[in-house]
């Protein structure tokens, strides 16, 4: 059995587009090459997001915080905001298409300063 972008093994469904596309890929791959389902299932997954993970390493990295009561979208080792809101969510409406154009990864934080989510946009 094959799998596709619409019917995969449901360990790849938690995965960014991007990692699970990839990892069917290379599970298709090794099933191609006589790999039993699950060895293949296994193999493309940790293949398909340390492909991603040394991709990611080379992107530019943007911030979504909380300063001085405004959100503000950082870029990484810079201190001038990109884009500065009064809330949260007209922020990320900006700093989603942005980051994306940019090629970048998004992490988003709550007020405390925890790291709420990571978007590889």
């Amino acid at each position: 059995m094959s799998w596709t972008k619409n019917d995969y093994p449901a360990a790849f469904k938690n995965e960014t587009s991007k990692v699970r596309n990839k990892a069917i890929e290379i599970a298709n791959a090794l099933l191609r090459e006589n790999y039993d389902e699950g060895r293949a299932i296994s193999i493309g997954l940790t293949q398909a997001r340390e492909y991603y993970e040394d991709d990611a390493k080379n992107r530019t990295h943007y911030k979504v915080k909380n300063e001085n009561d405004h959100w503000k979208l950082i870029q990484s080792g810079k201190k001038q905001a990109i884009f500065k809101e009064n809330n949260k969510k007209d922020l990320l409406d900006k700093a989603k298409p942005y980051v994306t154009d940019h090629d970048g990864i998004l992490f988003i934080y709550h007020v405390d300063g925890s790291l709420e989510d990571t978007l590889y946009k």
